[in-house]
């Protein structure tokens, strides 16, 4: 398949099935849309939704959620998973607020300088909110694009996915096409079809279940649930009844990185989340 019959391929489905309706690509604000992406990360969109709403309805601006303490954020984050992500877009909110008055970056340069906002998130936040001509890559993309033009190959690097898309792109359509390409390669996905392994870039999802992250997680989720600080004592017992009775040592080391973290403030013998 030649790029443009790729890109025909992939306009066409999207006019026929796209996911038109999805919030966050009925707004224009790079905020909102920074929001939408850092919770996209390794979280599907089914699972985003409800806290995407309830998230830019609580913190409508950068400057309303760089106002809240940590606490606040980490509380409205429960439930979706790998809280570092709460933890740096607050960061990023407070920066955007520090040095750029209020409004989220527009230069791809200025946005990887903010917390927590890598190359892909950079040029995702200038494709929809500005319609840049950015090339970026994620993992429905790959799908797409190792499927079509990389059928045979083994450790397909972004580079070359990188070079097929900077001919593909159709210029001035930067916002229609990536989310074009993304419902593409999630439909062929669902269709069956299992090419990111063999991408250079591709990393095996690590086994939750009995994890640090749970650990770090259940311990964020005790603390949300109740204002306050809460004895250390309280505090291992209620994780170890929800994760595990033997993992007193795990849960220890947990508490004491998520407090070397700022994620949790110490007070004796005394923890709660950071303000």
């Amino acid at each position: 398949m030649n790029v443009t019959q790729f890109r025909r391929t992939i306009l066409a489905h999207y006019r026929k099935h796209g996911r038109h309706e999805l919030p966050w690509r009925e707004t224009r604000d790079a905020y909102q849309i920074l929001v939408s992406e850092v919770m996209l990360q390794q979280t599907q969109v089914e699972r985003v939704l409800p806290f995407y709403t309830m998230f830019v309805k609580r913190f409508p601006t950068a400057r309303r959620l760089a106002d809240a303490p940590l606490s606040e954020v980490l509380v409205a984050w429960q439930g979706l998973g790998y809280n570092r992500r709460a933890k740096m877009l607050h960061a990023a909110a407070r920066e955007v607020v520090a040095r750029h008055g209020g409004a989220v970056p527009r230069s791809v340069s200025e946005l990887e300088r903010l917390p927590g906002v890598g190359p892909y998130t950079a040029r995702a936040v200038a494709a929809f909110a500005w319609n840049e001509d950015v090339v970026l890559v994620e993992t429905n993309i790959r799908t797409a694009l190792i499927h079509h033009f990389f059928p045979e190959d083994e450790k397909v690097g972004d580079k070359e996915i990188e070079a097929v898309l900077a001919r593909a792109l159709p210029k001035g359509k930067a916002r229609e096409w990536y989310w074009a390409l993304m419902d593409y390669g999630t439909h062929l996905k669902r269709s069956g079809v299992r090419v990111n392994t063999r991408s250079a870039h591709h990393v095996p999802q690590k086994k939750f279940a009995g994890s640090m992250r749970e650990a770090r997680g259940a311990i964020l989720r005790e603390l949300a649930a109740e204002p306050g600080f809460a004895s250390r004592s309280n505090l291992e017992e209620k994780v170890r009844r929800k994760i595990g009775t033997e993992r007193h040592a795990q849960i220890a080391e947990a508490i004491k990185t998520l407090v070397a973290e700022g994620f949790i403030e110490k007070d004796g013998p005394r923890y709660r989340l950071a303000q």
